[in-house]
């Protein structure tokens, strides 16, 4: 019996709880059996080193994985070969990795695809018709409904196997959906009705319960024809997209892509209707990667990443953006992993479950502290905010280390009146800051003084006379 409760929507609609009634956000990044961290799982060549590995990723924070069944980079990871039976070494590999998960207490977001390398070695992939498979063609996913069963096939089986586990966070159903795939938006939105329904019905069946679904859209807008389905699918229960997009693609300086994120999470929160969740599930520097073959220099990198996952949580995402490495060897470094410990930790002073936050940056004033960007939501009685210093004028790369500004006044509105408690945070070095306390009269509008602002600051801030539920897994 799985001792990791499984995730559902909270009742405020915007993060996550798990069934035992526990905040949970999204925290964490994409990752692949292939790759470094989890390649020792594959016949069990090195499962002292996965434990290892998953033991470092729990200690700095992290709650999930994003994970696809296979990984059709190079022959031997399928999940079925031929198609409609599971490749033994794989269901072994997959058992291996839900039971350490289980173990470290990670969870994982699953997608029955990779669609990148399945489209570029469709000729290999057992579900090409020429291999014994169903499909006549990769664009037959949405179309063809011997695709579509084998699809729910898939899906079933891990239902089977592993549904009863709660390191089964969600799914999903189809990672970056696209007209590549066959079928109209429309069409593949009823089938994904269609898979959906299967799933839910599979859960139930077996375990008792379903878990959040979503399908994700690479970039960050989908476009008119997609919306609906990534935004407001009737089926879906939270909304995903794959942020590369300008200065997150190809940075420049460590600025300019916290102020795209938070453009982008805005985007999305917008069009997505309430007591529904939006987090990123990939983002990264891809174009710099992939068709510039450039990887950033890891101080850089480092700083690069903790501003997008402040600029993510800030804005209202569901945790802290979900990063596809991106770099020789492909994992995080030592420096995303530290802000992501820093970030998980900043989490436990909010109440996830019931906060239901809007976007601030327009209430917040910072007085006298030109080139400060404000980040931030809140819901009336918590808030979530980031400053950010500007870049000096000309400036690429990491921010420069400079005097910190002192005694700068802050403002918030749209505040119930009340005692608040603001806690500072250090996002650099991982650790709280100091507090400050503060009325808020009928105005409705918070006013502290910020002993001090280094390059960032992060500020959580709540209503004390609420009964404020505060619990996080860390």
């Amino acid at each position: 019996m799985s001792t990791l409760a499984p995730i559902r929507v909270a009742p405020g609609g915007r993060y996550f709880e798990t069934f035992d009634n526990q905040p949970f956000l999204f925290i964490g990044a994409n990752d692949a059996v292939p790759w470094p961290g989890l390649e020792g799982l594959y016949r069990r060549r090195d499962l002292d080193g996965v434990d290892a590995y998953l033991h470092g990723l729990a200690d700095s924070g992290v709650t999930v994985l994003r994970l696809m069944l296979e990984y059709a980079h190079r022959e031997g990871r399928y999940f079925e070969r031929p198609a409609g039976r599971f490749n033994p070494a794989m269901v072994r590999l997959w058992d291996d990795l839900f039971a350490r998960c289980e173990q470290h207490g990670l969870r994982v977001l699953l997608a029955p695809w990779d669609n990148f390398w399945m489209s570029r070695r469709w000729n290999r992939h057992p579900y090409n018709r020429e291999n014994g498979g169903p499909a006549v063609s990769s664009h037959s996913f949405f179309t063809d409904d011997a695709v579509i069963d084998a699809t729910i096939n898939r899906l079933r089986f891990v239902v089977e196997r592993w549904g009863g586990s709660g390191v089964l966070a969600a799914w999903d159903l189809f990672n970056e959906i696209h007209p590549y795939w066959g079928g109209t938006p429309a069409q593949q939105g009823d089938v994904i009705a269609r898979i959906s329904d299967a799933i839910r019905a599979a859960e139930e069946t077996a375990w008792g319960f379903s878990r959040p679904q979503t399908v994700s859209v690479f970039g960050p807008d989908p476009g008119p024809d997609y919306e609906d389905l990534i935004f407001r699918h009737p089926g879906l229960d939270f909304a995903t997209t794959h942020i590369y997009q300008g200065a997150i693609d190809y940075p420049g300086d460590t600025v300019s892509p916290a102020l795209e994120m938070a453009n982008w999470v805005r985007f999305a929160l917008a069009r997505t209707p309430p007591g529904r969740p939006f987090t990123d599930s990939e983002h990264g520097p891809i174009h710099l990667f992939n068709d510039h073959r450039k990887t950033l220099p890891e101080d850089f990198d480092d700083e690069y990443e903790r501003h997008l996952m402040w600029a993510h949580l800030a804005t209202g995402g569901a945790g802290s953006g979900m990063r596809w490495p991106a770099r020789h060897p492909h994992v995080l470094t030592p420096g995303m992993l530290q802000a992501l410990r820093g970030l998980s930790a900043f989490t436990r002073l909010i109440d996830w479950r019931h906060f239901t936050p809007r976007d601030a940056s327009a209430d917040v004033c910072v007085g006298g502290a030109p080139h400060v960007y404000a980040f931030g939501c809140h819901d009336g009685r918590q808030a979530v905010l980031w400053l950010l210093r500007d870049r000096p004028a000309g400036h690429a790369g990491p921010l420069p280390a400079r005097s910190p500004l002192h005694d700068v006044p802050l403002s918030l509105r749209g505040l119930v009146p009340g005692t608040y408690h603001v806690d500072l945070w250090n996002t650099i070095e991982a650790r709280a800051g100091g507090c400050v306390g503060a009325e808020v009269a009928e105005d409705g509008t918070l006013r502290i003084v910020l002993p001090m602002l280094g390059n960032d600051l992060a500020l959580a801030v709540r209503r004390i006379d609420d009964r404020i539920d505060v619990r996080f897994r860390f």
